[in-house]
């Protein structure tokens, strides 16, 4: 949270419930025509252990002599006829891999995909993060709030940010222990339900999701006084402690936030004591920390410089040594305080929430580069990356080229994005739901999350980025090496002992390389088909496949190719925005 923007007001009488919750086709028939969507083939979790039972459900089969194909990265590992719009099927074994299933029929010599969806296997969410927000509790029936997660897993998002939950900052639980109210008024004077929290903490975890609750390191109202915050444990603007550093709100918020110090080990005591109350009510799974960015110069009581960026490195273990059975996750706003403090701490990943610090689609896939570099590789990144940043204070469609690209990059880097709640998030205040996704565009991401869900292992686990020397054939297509450069395809290789991985990103009609597409009028790419191209390798390639979420929902397909010497020829069916081409040794 490094802003907050009282435009957000504007659509406060939407936050109880939207149009993702419910579609009023009377009174609202063109809303519900843009948005509406119910994907066609589901599972019932967002990830498996190995060896659990998958369960899949379609709403109808098509006709003819469809089958099932179960595949790993490519490669079939078994099919079967498909008889029923019901059936299961039990993970394998290996942990942390992710399955392409498909629905298909070869008609005239060639396979026809019908329907397609990923299956995430890993025992872990913290090897292969997919992060999604929860942000309005109001008074929701528990079809809403079924619903509201279904959605989310139907994209596989196997954690969730609860955003704004709580009551005060310092004093996140409403009530007692004993006695929890409730309802109890949130930073903005929203009502919030005890029911309906609890509610979607059960249903995430009916998914196998982790529900995550929202704090502030080093938040604390006006009243905290009263609660037990003492003057001592605050960071001030000046060396005589006149003036606490504080971020401003005015109505309809309740108060503004004070800051303490995080490094401060009482106020450590202090909110890991009011964090030990929240888990005696709510079965959270931990605790998604929060800070405000680089704040300058602020002292301690005692007027001594306080290194804000440093004291997150004893905040964190305190938190977890306080409850170390819970998961800890950090936004490092502008990458503050991830190498020095956040990197190599307790947190089960790296999440950053980015800003005009790192505008362009280099500088957006810098960031995970950064973090792999931080944490020495073992741990992944999420990315907080708000799109089309400057529409939000309006009701409005979200761009759907300005986010595909956006999402190649933050995928093919390994990255994942915080995008995905009750409704699409385009603004660091959560509840903010004026940007809706037309249906679309809610296809499109399906497509795009199932991609990153059934490639993890080669987007997500190992390998080693490098140039790639890729030519046109043809003269269709225009390569560069990444970065990337407006009016050609982005080329990224991604080299693993028995194959290279090949990221191609269409950015010849691109109007501008600034991942945000802030106004919303990034371009769509033109598809181009039959692209023929060469490719400079190192070894004699055994195999050829391409995967693209633009194209057969993502499911693997097998390319010829010939090759001489140290160059390989084949031809690209299609591309839109992303293709995946991989080489087999």
């Amino acid at each position: 949270m490094k802003k907050i923007y009282l435009f957000i007001v504007m659509s406060f009488a939407l936050l109880v419930s939207s149009c993702e919750d419910y579609y009023d086709t009377k009174n609202d028939p063109v809303i519900y025509g843009e948005t509406y969507f119910n994907a066609d083939l589901s599972i019932d979790k967002a990830c498996y252990k190995p060896g659990d039972k998958v369960q899949f459900t379609l709403k109808e089969i098509p006709s003819g002599n469809a089958k099932i194909r179960y595949s790993y990265l490519g490669q079939t590992l078994s099919e079967e006829s498909l008889s029923s719009t019901s059936w299961s099927w039990v993970a394998p074994a290996g942990d942390y891999r992710g399955y392409m299933v498909s629905i298909y029929e070869v008609v005239d010599g060639k396979e026809k995909i019908y329907q397609s969806i990923a299956v995430d296997v890993s025992s872990d969410w913290a090897k292969f993060p997919r992060y999604g927000f929860l942000s309005s509790y109001g008074k929701l029936s528990e079809t809403i709030i079924q619903n509201n997660i279904n959605n989310l897993n139907r994209y596989h998002i196997n954690g969730i940010q609860f955003y704004d939950w709580m009551y005060d900052h310092h004093r996140p639980l409403a009530g007692t222990v004993d006695n929890p109210a409730a309802t109890w008024l949130d930073l903005m004077g929203r009502t919030n339900y005890l029911s309906t929290v609890k509610g979607y903490i059960d249903a995430a975890h009916s998914k196998g999701m982790k529900a995550m609750f929202y704090n502030l390191a080093f938040g604390a109202l006006s009243n905290a006084a009263s609660d037990g915050v003492k003057e001592e444990w605050y960071i001030f603007k000046d060396k005589n402690h006149s003036e606490k550093d504080n971020h401003h709100l005015d109505e309809p918020f309740r108060s503004s936030i004070y800051l303490t110090n995080p490094a401060n080990a009482e106020w450590q005591d202090y909110i890991a004591g009011r964090h030990k109350d929240v888990y005696q009510v709510f079965d959270f799974d931990g605790y998604h920390i929060d800070q405000l960015g680089n704040r300058g110069t602020v002292y301690d009581y005692s007027g001594n410089e306080v290194n804000l960026e440093n004291s997150y490195a004893s905040f964190i273990p305190a938190m977890k040594v306080a409850s170390p059975d819970k998961r800890l996750v950090m936004n490092a706003v502008s990458q503050y305080g991830q190498q020095k403090s956040i990197a190599k701490s307790d947190v089960d990943f790296l999440y950053t929430e980015v800003w005009d610090e790192s505008k362009s689609f280099e500088q957006l896939a810098q960031v995970i580069l950064d973090n792999n570099t931080y944490s020495e590789n073992t741990k992944q990144t999420v990315l907080a990356a708000y799109m089309n940043y400057a529409k939000s204070g309006n009701k409005g469609f979200i761009n759907l080229p300005g986010v595909l690209l956006t999402n190649a990059v933050i995928f093919s880097f390994g990255g994942a994005h915080l995008e995905l709640g009750e409704h699409y998030l385009a603004n660091e205040y959560f509840p903010n739901s004026n940007l809706q996704m037309k249906s679309a565009m809610k296809e499109s991401l399906m497509y795009y999350y199932d991609f990153l869900v059934a490639y993890q292992n080669l987007l997500r686990d190992g390998g080693t980025f490098s140039a790639i020397n890729v030519q046109s054939a043809d003269g269709k297509l225009s390569f560069e090496n990444w970065p990337a450069s407006q009016g050609s395809i982005a080329a990224q290789g991604k080299k693993f002992t028995d194959r290279d991985v090949i990221h191609l990103i269409n950015f010849t009609n691109a109007n501008s390389m600034e991942w945000r597409d802030t106004n919303g009028t990034q371009k769509e790419p033109a598809q181009v088909a039959d692209a023929a191209i060469r490719i400079t390798v190192s070894k004699t390639v055994s195999k050829v496949w391409l995967a693209s979420p633009d194209m057969n929902g993502g499911v693997a397909q097998n390319l010829e190719f010939t090759q001489t010497g140290n160059e390989v020829a084949l031809t690209l069916p299609s591309l839109k925005y992303w293709n995946m081409v991989v080489l087999e040794y």
